[in-house]
């Protein structure tokens, strides 16, 4: 049984070192298994650097028609499991075919890469960037290795951000306004707005104001949308009066948002929505539902 092992096992290790981005980061990421490891952070237009050590086991020596390292930037649609679409494919041959007897290092650079999309883990898809080796061999299997790394891109300020202001009508019984400061808010930004009940004919038993993430997949027949409910903050617990005014002070800082996406390569969108949630004293609920746009601002230290 050991010899059957041994007769199997790659006989080399293979090892991937990055230099840090500019931000010289490293954040969590969740892998297949569960475990968080810390993996560099890079974004758009930067250069990924780095070098990958072959090492032959005592003994060994490994046989290859050729050394290479691939930066592939993936979607992988979990309905699809196993079918990566590749949205970013480069290479840089490492070595030509021969045989390694010792270790070896082989230094590698990717310049100004184009990483247009952010890394992303949700319910039903993920995009995830990595490093991969590979090191080709004729008769037995190739030897494979890959890292894992993150890409966040930034955004300024928007010059334009509209305030967001609509009414709530329920026949003659309820009439109330609501008023968001702006539309369009950063990842650790505070939504202040009021509301205002002009006409309060129900009894309201109490109002809150949730946070809710639409990630949609696929397209037609295979489209796939979950929505969570990530936060839930209580605005008012009693009944209103007519010309009350309520104020909304709700921070995102403590919640794992991230930007809005739209469209990702014709594979899957995040939208953020904000849905004002009324309760009367017979438990029936009124919705109004809010579209806001959530983007990463570049933090300054």
């Amino acid at each position: 049984m050991n010899f059957l092992i041994a007769a199997f096992k790659p006989p080399c290790t293979i090892s991937i070192s990055l230099s840090a981005g500019r931000t010289n980061k490293q954040v969590p990421l969740k892998k297949d298994n569960g475990q968080t490891v810390l993996v560099p952070l890079f974004e758009s237009q930067e250069s990924i650097i780095g070098e990958v050590v072959v090492e032959p086991l005592q003994g060994k020596k490994v046989e290859h028609i050729g050394v290479k390292v691939e930066l592939l930037g993936q979607i992988e649609l979990y309905f699809d499991r196993g079918n990566f679409y590749d949205f970013t494919s480069l290479v840089r041959e490492l070595d030509v075919p021969g045989e390694l007897y010792e270790r070896k290092t082989y230094p590698f650079e990717f310049s100004t890469v184009e990483m247009p999309y952010e890394s992303y883990n949700g319910v039903n898809v993920r995009l995830r960037y990595i490093l991969k080796v590979t090191i080709s061999r004729n008769i037995v299997g190739n030897i494979v290795e890959s890292q894992d790394f993150v890409v966040r891109n930034y955004t300024p300020l928007p010059t334009i951000n509209n305030s967001i202001k609509m009414e709530v009508g329920i026949e003659d019984c309820l009439h109330i306004e609501f008023e968001y400061n702006k539309s369009k808010y950063h990842l650790k930004d505070v939504i202040i707005g009021k509301i205002y009940f002009l006409v309060v004919r129900i009894k309201i038993k109490n109002m809150e104001l949730e946070i809710r993430r639409r990630e949609s997949t696929g397209t037609g027949h295979n489209t796939y949308v979950e929505t969570e409910t990530l936060a839930k903050f209580e605005l008012m617990d009693g009944a209103p009066v007519r010309g009350e005014s309520i104020p909304i002070r709700l921070f995102l800082s403590p919640y794992e948002l991230t930007p809005t996406y739209r469209n990702i390569n014709n594979k899957f969108s995040v939208k953020y929505y904000l849905n004002l949630v009324l309760v009367d004293e017979e438990d029936r609920r009124y919705f109004k539902q809010q579209e806001i746009t959530v983007y990463r601002l570049l933090e300054t230290v």
